[in-house]
């Protein structure tokens, strides 16, 4: 585990790339996205990362009860430390690193309050496993290959399916959701304790079939709690019933990645395809921030820093909102970004 550094280092790591409340390039400011009560002030590379961390691909981020700021990234190869959760404070300033375990598997990322503690729950892409941790690393429980499903059993040769799981919902009664996206497009759940239920979805373009349910999220906007999820590949968001069952389709997002609700209804969805959508409490579509769907952000996404755009994103991953409303968007680009978004 990284822990904070001393003055000298701590100013020699924000003199690098990443600097704290940084303007755009030109030195001018900051790019303001959206529109009419919808505005955000946009500070790109946000939170000074100590020397030692590289990011790797940037793919989850939430806020703790504190405030606190978690990144889950993959980890660059040249990085000194492998940790690949990074922890800010509010203003950006470092608190602490670990999760050397997830390096090169790190994606989903939730975070969930139980009593008066919160616990995160990490997918690992590279390893297919779910973790639940604590906010410092330490691991509740893991769940692994769904070996129990007759879904996963293997074929006649004796092959087992693919499975990577990627983001996780949490019912109120504490069930857990597993998105397989890049592994066999199933969703499996299990209950609070890691015991199997039951699978659903599965590849195919019909209504309750999913294409990399790559993102997860309970909605409980209305009486009764819904599954939503990010169907990525079939370029749609498909809700569900607790159970398993098909509810119905939201547009307006063609490459979702996962969500997050705000307490006023507002959800933001990180579009994999250059832009974060905001949507209304009835799922209808707010605005466009960042768009720049038009661009090459498939051959943008590999270059350096130099090469992004102000005010614009390259491939939005994962998103969350603050306590105060402000946004976080963490992006799918080799060297990493991590972009916040302070509601003007």
């Amino acid at each position: 585990m990284v822990m904070p550094t001393s003055r000298r280092a701590f100013l020699s790591a924000a003199a690098a790339p990443l600097i704290l409340h940084a303007t755009n390039k030109s030195g001018s400011a900051k790019p303001v996205l959206g529109t009419g009560a919808h505005r955000y002030e946009a500070t790109h590379d946000w939170g000074a990362l100590p020397a030692s961390i590289q990011y790797g691909n940037t793919h989850g981020v939430c806020e703790d009860a504190h405030g606190n700021i978690y990144i889950h990234h993959t980890v660059n190869a040249a990085s000194e430390s492998h940790d690949s959760m990074v922890v800010f404070d509010s203003k950006g300033k470092f608190v602490r690193s670990w999760g050397k375990e997830f390096k090169g598997g790190a994606h989903g990322l939730h975070i969930r309050t139980e009593g008066k503690q919160q616990f995160l729950h990490l997918c690992d892409t590279a390893r297919g496993v779910v973790v639940k941790a604590t906010l410092t690393g330490e691991q509740v429980w893991s769940l692994g290959y769904p070996e129990e499903s007759e879904a996963y059993k293997p074929d006649a040769a004796g092959k087992k399916k693919k499975y990577s799981p990627t983001n996780v919902a949490i019912a109120p009664n504490g069930d857990v959701y597993v998105g397989d996206g890049y592994g066999s497009s199933y969703i499996n759940q299990y209950d609070k304790d890691g015991k199997y239920i039951r699978t659903f979805g599965g590849p195919g373009k019909e209504a309750g079939q999913l294409n990399c349910p790559h993102g997860l999220i309970m909605d409980e906007r209305g009486s009764t709690p819904i599954l939503t999820v990010a169907d990525r590949g079939n370029a749609r968001i498909q809700r569900f019933t607790l159970d398993g069952k098909h509810i119905d389709f939201v547009n307006g997002t063609p490459l979702p990645c996962n969500f997050d609700i705000y307490k006023n209804g507002d959800v933001v969805v990180p579009d994999l395809g250059a832009r974060v959508t905001l949507l209304d409490r009835n799922n209808q579509v707010i605005t466009h921030l960042g768009d720049d769907s038009q661009s090459q952000w498939k051959d943008t996404r590999k270059l350096s820093r130099d090469h992004f755009t102000a005010g614009k994103f390259v491939c939005p991953h994962g998103a969350c909102f603050d306590h105060k409303g402000n946004i976080f968007v963490v992006e799918w680009v080799e060297v990493g970004r991590v972009t916040k978004l302070r509601k003007v």
